[in-house]
C-alpha cells in the first residue's frame, strides 16, 4: 500500500478510538475533508461533536482554532480588526481566529445572522476582505462547524446560503449500549489525543486531495449524478432543488469515497453511500422539514432515479 493511503488508514483508526461505533460517519467526515468541503456535524449536545472536530484536526496534522460561537459574538470576533498603531500613525489588521488550516466553529447556530455571514466569503472563496484589503487564507482551509438542533433555545436557523457552503452534514446519534458502556468506563475520549501521534500533515493532506480530483468519473456517473440534481428539481413539494454547487459537491464527495475504498473509478455505490451526507441538509419541504428528516428524502431520490448499467 502506497505511504499515504497506508497513513490515512491510521487516521482512520485512531478516530475510531476516539469516536467509538461511528465508523460510517468518521469516514464522511475524513471523506468531506479529502474533497476539500466543509463539514457540519449536527446533534444534540453531549454526543461527542466537539470532540470529533478535535480529533479530525489532530489525526490530520493542521493548525487549528477553536471559536466558541455565542449571541454577543461579532464578526470581527471571527475575522480579525484593525488597531491603529501610535508609534506609525497607522491601522494594521490584527488576525483573527480565521486565519488558520481548521477552523472549529462550535456551536456555529448560537450566532447572530451577521457573525454567521462572517464565514461566507472564507468558506467558498479561501480569503477574507477586511478594510477595502483581500488576504488569502492558508492551504489547506477548512470550517468544521457544529451546531444544536435548531428547534432548541436560544439558537438561529442557518440559511440556505450558508448550509449550501457546507459540503456534508454528518449527525452522530446516541451510540449504543456496549459503545455507551465503554464511554461510562474509561471517561472522556478527548484526553486519549495527546496519546495519539498524528497520521497526516497538511503537506500528506494536500497530495491525497490532488489524487482524489484524478479519481475517474466515467460519463455514465455524470448522468446519474445529473437526474438526481434534476430529480429534486423537479419535486413540486420541496422548497429548493439542489444547486450546480451541490452537484459538484456530490462528484467531489464521490470521488473522495472511491479513495478511500481503494479505487480507480467512481461506483454508483460510491453515489449513494455520500448523497444523504451530501443533500439532506439542502432539502427542505414547503411545510418545513427537520435537517435529521432529510435522509428520509433522499433515500425516496434514490428509489425513483435509475441505477446506470
Amino acid at each position: 500500500m502506497e505511504p499515504d493511503r497506508a497513513a490515512l488508514q491510521r487516521g482512520l483508526a485512531a478516530l475510531g478510538t476516539v469516536i467509538l461505533g461511528k465508523s460510517t460517519q468518521v469516514r464522511l467526515c475524513l471523506a468531506c475533508l479529502l474533497a476539500r468541503g466543509h463539514l457540519l456535524i449536527e446533534d444534540v449536545p453531549g454526543v461527542g461533536k466537539t470532540t470529533l472536530a478535535h480529533a479530525l484536526a489532530h489525526v490530520l496534522g493542521l493548525a487549528w482554532q477553536r471559536v466558541q460561537f455565542t449571541s454577543d459574538l461579532l464578526p470581527a470576533d471571527v475575522i480579525g480588526v484593525s488597531v491603529f498603531e501610535r508609534t506609525r500613525q497607522l491601522f494594521e489588521f490584527r488576525k483573527g481566529p480565521i486565519f488558520t488550516q481548521l477552523l472549529l466553529a462550535d456551536e456555529i447556530n448560537r450566532a447572530s445572522p451577521r457573525t454567521q455571514s462572517a464565514l461566507l466569503e472564507a468558506m467558498e472563496e479561501r480569503q477574507v476582505s477586511a478594510d477595502l484589503t483581500t488576504y488569502s487564507l492558508p492551504d489547506p482551509f477548512f470550517v468544521v462547524a457544529t451546531q444544536n438542533p435548531h428547534d432548541e433555545v436560544g439558537t438561529f436557523a442557518l440559511p440556505e446560503s450558508q448550509l449550501d457552503r457546507f459540503l456534508m452534514c454528518v449527525t452522530l446519534g446516541y451510540p449504543d449500549a456496549d459503545h455507551e458502556r465503554e464511554l461510562l468506563k474509561s471517561g472522556a475520549r478527548r484526553e486519549l489525543l495527546p496519546q495519539i501521534a498524528p497520521a497526516l500533515n497538511s503537506v500528506a493532506l494536500l497530495r491525497i486531495q490532488a489524487a482524489v480530483r484524478a479519481v475517474h468519473v466515467a460519463d455514465a456517473l455524470l448522468d446519474y449524478t445529473l437526474a438526481l440534481i434534476a430529480r429534486t428539481r423537479a419535486r413540486a413539494d420541496l422548497k429548493l432543488g439542489l444547486s450546480p454547487r451541490a452537484g459538484q459537491g456530490l462528484i467531489r464527495a464521490s470521488q473522495a469515497w472511491a479513495y478511500m475504498q481503494n479505487r480507480a473509478a467512481v461506483m454508483p455505490e460510491d453515489v449513494q453511500a455520500v448523497l444523504p451526507a451530501v443533500v439532506a441538509h439542502r432539502l427542505e419541504r414547503r411545510e418545513g422539514l427537520d435537517m435529521r428528516a432529510g435522509s428520509a428524502l433522499t433515500d425516496e431520490i434514490l428509489k425513483a432515479v435509475p441505477v446506470p448499467l
